[in-house]
């Protein structure tokens, strides 16, 4: 019988949660690995791991990826997490990891497990001109 994805990602969000060591999380990624293949489920990594986010996000953990065309000063790491503790006043840990893209002009994507929060320059002016937009193609009726 297969095992469904959200129970075989709450199994491995309760042992991430109790996993502090590198050697351990190694571990653990190849366990996951391991399991995947021999169970012909490679195709479900991708939302096996959003499940997983979203469990230890339950629990208290929040990951999110800022990414941006720069590196992140302290500052902006501060505002980041100021900005998703008002998103999850909960949250008893909040884990910022950073990828760089180039095609982020300015400002900052925030992705969670299943939601993203774009503050960048290229969703401000895209906004605007929907705006702009609407507003033009009311005034021709």
């Amino acid at each position: 019988m297969k095992q469904p994805r959200h129970e075989i990602a709450a199994a491995i969000a309760r042992r991430s949660l109790s996993t502090h060591s590198v050697s351990a999380a190694k571990d653990l990624g190849d366990e996951i690995a391991a399991y995947l293949l021999a169970e012909r489920r490679t195709g479900d990594l991708e939302s096996l791991l959003r499940d997983i986010i979203q469990y230890r996000a339950d629990h208290g953990i929040v990951e999110v990826i800022a990414v941006s065309a720069f590196a992140l000063s302290d500052k902006v790491r501060a505002d980041i997490t100021a900005e998703v503790r008002k998103l999850q006043p909960d949250a008893k840990e909040i884990i910022i990891s950073h990828r760089l893209d180039s095609s982020v002009v300015s400002g900052v994507r925030l992705e969670f497990a299943n939601q993203q929060l774009d503050m960048s320059a290229r969703s401000k002016l895209n906004k605007l001109k929907q705006l702009t937009q609407a507003g033009s193609a009311g005034k021709e009726r």
